[in-house]
């Protein structure tokens, strides 16, 4: 079996409402938006993103991570606005060997409960599965974010461990919750 982890261009997903596309610099105000807004940022444990400037230096290590195979993301879309980016979604840290990803993804606020980051997820889980030959995905949450874990939930997540006190933020250690999903799409 052979991992792929490298994409040029990086293939669209589709699905019943999204286009998942590759982030250009162009979507560099969406990210700023995204990345500097507390209602988005509150379970993130994030620096909120200061400028444009910060938010394209981030879009260069999406796009150098994907060149490099160290990372693959998209821009969520809705189908009939693909210009405009309304989150994103990928795997980062890579544990090649162990064919196993983390996944991420944010979403604007004005499209939370629509069960479009379900989809999303859904959608980039098989891209992870079938394409890339992933074994296993990760999450890693807030334990206060029970919006992203009912989420993970019904994408076939299950909840593999509690992490106390696993990193330190604005000078107050907090906890993770790790989910995780096999691949059983083979």
């Amino acid at each position: 079996m052979i991992l792929q982890t490298k994409f040029s261009p990086l293939p669209e997903i589709q699905t019943e409402r999204l286009l998942l596309r590759q982030v250009k610099l162009s979507d560099a105000p969406e990210v700023f938006y995204l990345r500097s807004n507390p209602q988005v940022l509150k379970y993130i444990g994030k620096e909120p993103c200061q400028s444009i400037e910060e938010a394209t230096a981030f879009i260069g290590k999406i796009l150098t991570d994907l060149e490099a195979g160290d990372g693959v993301a998209w821009a969520i879309t809705l189908k009939e606005a693909p210009e405009i980016m309304i989150g994103h979604i990928g795997f980062w840290r890579m544990d090649k060997p162990s064919f196993r990803a983390e996944i991420g993804y944010l979403i604007h606020p004005q499209y939370w409960g629509k069960g479009l980051i379900k989809e999303a997820i859904s959608a980039t889980l098989q891209f992870g599965f079938q394409t890339m030959n992933l074994h296993s995905i990760e999450a890693r949450i807030s334990p206060e974010n029970l919006a992203s874990a009912a989420v993970l939930e019904a994408n076939g997540f299950i909840k593999e461990g509690h992490l106390k006190e696993s990193f330190c933020f604005r000078e107050k250690f907090e906890d993770t919750i790790i989910y995780s999903r096999l691949n059983n799409l083979k």
